[in-house]
């Protein structure tokens, strides 16, 4: 298996990212990519925000609420998986931090 496949293109807010990704995690990334990109894009439109880190910052905020307000049952659901979860964002977010570093001096 080659490298190449390690990773996925993305597309949030019409913006493209290469994120690494298992094959076994591409439909749960593809998911994933689903949600950030439909909240970023409501809050967008709320707030009349075109500041991609803003809108960015505001749906993470907006999806742990969400997520940690859940019932118990699905917290502790979620709590099993949270170990690989943890892993799979920070290991996406550095991915994430190292696309967008030429970007956000483009945007300056």
């Amino acid at each position: 298996m080659s490298a190449e496949q390690n990773f996925l293109d993305v597309k949030i807010m019409g913006r493209e990212y290469r994120v690494a990704c298992r094959p076994e995690e591409r439909d749960a990334l593809l998911a994933a990519v689903d949600l950030v990109d439909n909240k970023m894009r409501e809050i967008a439109q709320k707030t009349k925000s075109t500041i991609a880190e803003r809108v960015a910052v505001m749906a993470a905020l907006n999806i742990a609420h969400e997520r940690l307000a859940a019932p118990a049952g699905e917290a502790a659901e979620e709590a099993l998986a949270s170990t690989d979860t943890k892993r799979r964002i920070e290991d996406m977010g550095a991915r994430l931090d190292a696309v967008l570093a030429p970007q956000q001096q483009l945007d300056l």
